[in-house]
C-alpha cells in the first residue's frame, strides 16, 4: 500500500464501518464474481459476462476459483471473498489475491463500487492501524479496480492481523469501512498454485 492515511497531506479522514455480510456463493455477487478472474490475468482483457470460475477450494471466507481466460494458455487461480454492505446492496467490495501467471508477482485487486472518489484511492486499516492507500487503476461497468503488489511485508501483515478494514471515499474527508474476515487468508494464500 502506498503513504499511510495519517500522513497524508490532505490531513487527517473519519470513516464509518459498515455492516458487512461475507459473501462466497457464486450467485451473491455475480457481477463481481465475473470481474474476478477476467482481473486475474490482465486488467485489460474484456470482461466475459460467464466468467465467475471454478470454485477449487474454501479456505475459511475464502475461496480459490479458476478459470481459462479466453486466449489464455493456462487456468488461473485467485483467493477470492466478497462482501456486501447490510445496508446498502450495491455496495460491496470483492478482493482478489494472486499470482502471475510467470510466478514473479503476486497482486492484490479491489474491486470497489462506481462511485467512489478514484484521488483519495482504497484505505486499509490492519487491526486498527493504518496500513496506507492504493491507488485505482481502472473503472470498469461493475467497479473500480484498485492494485497493489504483495510484498513480503504485506502479506504477512494480512496473514497474521486479526481483522481488516477497506476503506473507500465518498468524499476526501470522510470514507465507508468495509470489514472483512481474514479467517483462511495465510492457508488460502498458500495453497494457491
Amino acid at each position: 500500500m502506498s503513504t499511510p492515511a495519517a500522513n497524508d497531506s490532505r490531513g487527517s479522514c473519519r470513516f464509518r464501518t459498515v455492516r458487512a455480510r461475507f459473501t462466497n456463493r457464486a450467485a451473491a455477487m455475480a457481477g463481481l464474481a465475473a470481474i474476478a478472474i477476467a482481473l486475474s490475468t490482465a486488467i485489460s482483457m474484456p470482461l466475459p459476462a460467464h466468467a465467475q470460475g471454478a470454485v477449487r477450494s474454501v479456505h475459511g471466507d475464502w475461496q480459490i476459483r479458476c478459470d481459462t481466460p479466453p486466449g489464455a494458455q493456462a487456468e488461473q487461480c485467485a483467493l477470492i471473498q466478497s462482501v456486501v454492505a447490510e445496508d446498502r446492496s450495491n455496495a460491496g467490495l470483492t478482493v482478489i489475491m494472486l499470482k502471475t501467471a510467470d510466478q514473479k508477482s503476486r497482486l492484490m485487486r479491489v474491486v470497489a463500487p462506481l462511485g467512489v472518489l478514484l484521488p483519495s484511492g482504497l484505505g486499509l486499516k490492519l487491526d486498527n492501524q493504518d496500513v496506507g492507500r492504493a491507488g485505482f487503476v481502472r473503472c470498469l461497468p461493475n467497479g473500480c479496480v484498485a492494485e497493489v503488489v504483495l510484498e513480503d511485508k504485506l502479506l504477512n501483515q494480512l496473514k497474521t492481523a486479526k481483522t481488516a478494514t477497506f476503506i473507500i471515499f465518498e468524499t476526501p474527508e470522510e470514507g465507508i469501512g468495509f470489514p472483512l474476515s481474514l479467517n483462511g487468508l495465510a492457508d488460502g494464500f498458500d495453497k494457491l498454485p
